[in-house]
């Protein structure tokens, strides 16, 4: 049983990155499958795709994005709130990732979410991981 599947998650696509893959694949979950929705949304990933329902267990794969010169899109991920030490924040302390060129997401009362969502809303919640 894995304790942080964000964490994993992060680091698959990480390392795919550094590799320079065009696809990278895990296990499949509902908050995972919400942060690859945001990744796409903030143009860090081309596009993500679970696998069928009849398969057991289901998969997430997600394919990465590159520019030109072959410069990946996520030029760093970095995981805040861990089992052993969550993070927290107010809809007034939501950080700005390099300056508003970054993303951070959150889990909040009304599901996972990117920072200018929260801040949109109003909410704060859980901060799981920041993307550049």
């Amino acid at each position: 049983m894995m304790t942080d599947p964000i964490a994993d998650m992060l680091t698959r696509i990480r390392n795919a990155t550094m590799a320079r893959l065009d696809r990278t694949e895990m296990p499949a979950s509902k908050l995972k499958t919400r942060v690859a929705e945001i990744l796409k949304s903030e143009g860090y990933i081309s596009d993500w795709r679970t696998s069928d329902e009849d398969a057991q267990p289901k998969s997430l794969t997600v394919f990465l994005r590159y520019g030109s010169g072959g410069r990946p899109a996520i030029a760093g991920l970095k995981r805040s709130s861990r089992p052993g030490r969550r993070v927290y924040v107010g809809n007034d302390g939501i950080p700005q990732v390099r300056n508003g060129l970054g993303v951070a997401i959150l889990s909040t009362s009304r599901g996972v979410m990117s920072d200018r969502d929260a801040r949109r809303h109003g909410v704060g919640g859980e901060l799981l991981c920041e993307v550049w």
